[in-house]
């Protein structure tokens, strides 16, 4: 059972959707013990990987100096890593496929990260708008060996989900992780 969880969300809209899955997810690992710290990337600076591969040539986390670190910093204690986002064009947003990008040096940083879930909101009302985002998080439990935490998905979101029962799965996942 992990029990120190980071959350990366990507939702550049406060207290929306994503949002608001992200808190269903934190109050049922609160309450099953856990201690979770979230991290809204849209509200950091987080530069784009550079490619330059210096992380691996020098062993360090990376050669950019941003919000990134406080990442660092935080999954250097973490049990288990959550990625949250809204699905705006086919994958997870922007902000956060900055950091994602940039956790290509994650085996410099050391850590006990066995998990990873995803969290992830969809305008599409048949939720196959997020089948590439599904497929990154498959394709980051392979390369890193992480065991499957879990998905919740919630399709059709164009009129919020303050009262959308698939919270409960959040909820859960976030006690169960």
């Amino acid at each position: 059972m992990s029990q120190n969880i980071v959350v990366l969300s990507g939702s550049a809209r406060k207290d929306r959707n994503t949002d608001i899955m992200v808190t269903a997810f934190k109050e049922g690992a609160e309450a099953a013990g856990k201690s979770v710290t979230v991290f809204r990337t849209a509200d950091m600076t987080i530069g784009g990987c550079l490619g330059c591969s210096r992380c691996f040539a020098d062993k360090i986390t990376c050669v950019q100096r941003d919000d990134m670190d406080q990442i660092w910093e935080a999954l250097k204690q973490a049990d288990a890593i959550v990625f949250a986002s809204p699905v705006y064009f086919f994958g997870v947003s922007a902000q956060l496929k900055l950091a994602i990008d940039r956790t290509y040096s994650l085996p410099n940083v050391p850590n006990t990260i066995k998990k990873a879930a995803m969290l992830l909101s969809c305008g599409d009302s048949t939720g196959n708008a997020a089948e590439g985002a599904l497929v990154m998080h498959k394709w980051m439990l392979d390369y890193r060996q992480w065991e499957d935490g879990g998905v919740v998905l919630i399709p059709g979101v164009g009129n919020g989900i303050a009262e959308r029962e698939e919270l409960a799965q959040a909820r859960k996942l976030g006690e169960e992780i």
